[in-house]
């Protein structure tokens, strides 16, 4: 491999490096934006009200969310940071190939300046071209001449371009370390509200030890109430499957919806809508995920949800994700009622309300009112249960909802 072929390939990799960075950084940058809006709704939503408001369980429960969102925020920040550090290392060395590139233009065009003049000096294009012996020869000449000067000219044109390019990448160097300054900035500032979050989080474990057993019986009965709902929702969906087939004519216990005509386009279009489904309420956080994870309170204890648990602001109205039906208005001894909404053969269950809009059978639209959540007078919390079925299997509602 020659000299010229290996810095050809070598520039041709590190701008396939700089495109490949470039994309990560913008992948980064969206995720960084969606953990500060975040930040900023878990302010409003769960920190706006007085303490007094609140219990001292639900409080650690919040503190525990905002920490790990917090966390995520920094890890963010230093990927970031890493990023720009190879990327202005990548355009440290593209500058010093550039200036080479440059150096060797600029010497190859001195080069045939010299060599024009001597010619110049020795005799002239005009004399070159009658000292041909033939007709042929002289058109080769007189090509050549021509070729000469349009190399002349394109070496001077890629001088100039060369200049350019390496103006423009002196600029964008200097702004990535702006950039990056910024983002030092940054997780430091975060690392020092970490630091203060985690120290009011000790306080607040501190002050309720000696209530630990009140605590403890206090999440077992939540436990036990959701457990209750739980097995209602799974009964209720199995009778709804059971009578959906019957009415079709199909007693078979498939644990799947027989789809009408009708009923199959509904469940198509919600399917072909993942990922773009609007939010069940206007303002909310994400408190609780899909699946196994750990308590919020006691990070000993395994939490298993059937879907997640949306922090939203007092009196929020609830509206439906997607057109449907109305399924089931659940009502649960000790507990808050729930709305079961078909779309096909997917299920949408929004749980934990305080006021019912609708009734079983109604028609409904996107964005439609179905109800209010509950705001618990107790803790202070205002959550809504929110959860996605595909026949009788639970989905994970975020893959669902838009961005």
């Amino acid at each position: 491999m020659t000299h010229k072929t290996f810095f050809l390939f070598a520039l041709l990799f590190s701008s396939i490096s700089i495109v490949a960075q470039s994309e990560q950084q913008k992948t980064l940058e969206l995720q960084l934006q969606q953990v500060k809006k975040e930040l900023k709704q878990i302010n409003v939503l769960l920190f706006s009200k007085k303490k007094e408001e609140k219990s001292a369980i639900t409080l650690i429960e919040d503190l525990n969310y905002k920490v790990s969102v917090r966390k995520n925020l920094i890890r963010l920040t230093n990927e970031q940071a890493n990023l720009l550090t190879r990327e202005i290392n990548v355009n440290q060395n593209e500058i010093t190939n550039l200036r080479l590139q440059l150096q060797e233009l600029k010497e190859d065009y001195a080069a045939m300046v010299v060599k024009s003049y001597k010619s110049k000096s020795e005799q002239s294009k005009v004399m070159f071209l009658l000292s041909s012996d033939n007709f042929k020869q002289a058109y080769k000449r007189l090509q050549y001449i021509k070729q000469y000067a349009d190399y002349q000219k394109e070496q001077g044109q890629a001088i100039k371009l060369k200049t350019k390019e390496l103006q423009e990448l002196n600029i964008r160097l200097s702004q990535q370390k702006e950039e990056k300054q910024k983002l030092i900035e940054e997780n430091r500032a975060a690392k020092q509200e970490l630091e203060k979050e985690l120290k009011e989080r000790e306080i607040l474990m501190a002050s309720i030890k000696s209530d630990m057993s009140k605590f403890a019986s206090q999440i077992k009965k939540k436990k036990q109430e959701a457990d209750r709902l739980d097995k209602e929702i799974n009964r209720l969906i199995r009778e709804a499957i059971a009578a959906s087939n019957k009415k079709a004519g199909n007693t078979s216990s498939t644990g799947k919806f027989v789809l009408t005509p009708a009923d199959k386009i509904v469940g198509e279009s919600f399917e072909a809508n993942k990922g773009r489904l609007g939010w069940p309420v206007s303002r909310g956080v994400i408190k609780a995920k899909f699946g196994k994870g750990r308590s919020l309170t006691d990070s000993s204890v395994e939490v298993n949800n059937p879907g997640i648990k949306i922090a939203t602001e007092d009196n929020a109205e609830v509206k439906a994700v997607f057109n449907g039906e109305v399924s089931k208005v659940v009502i649960v001894k000790n507990g808050n009622p729930a709305i079961i909404v078909r779309h096909g053969n997917y299920l949408t269950i929004y749980t934990n309300l305080s006021k019912i809009y609708v009734k079983s059978g109604d028609r409904i639209k996107t964005g439609q009112a179905l109800g209010q959540v509950f705001t618990n007078k107790i803790n202070g919390e205002t959550m809504l249960g929110f959860r996605i079925y595909k026949n009788d299997q639970k989905l994970n509602p975020q893959y669902w909802l838009t961005k």
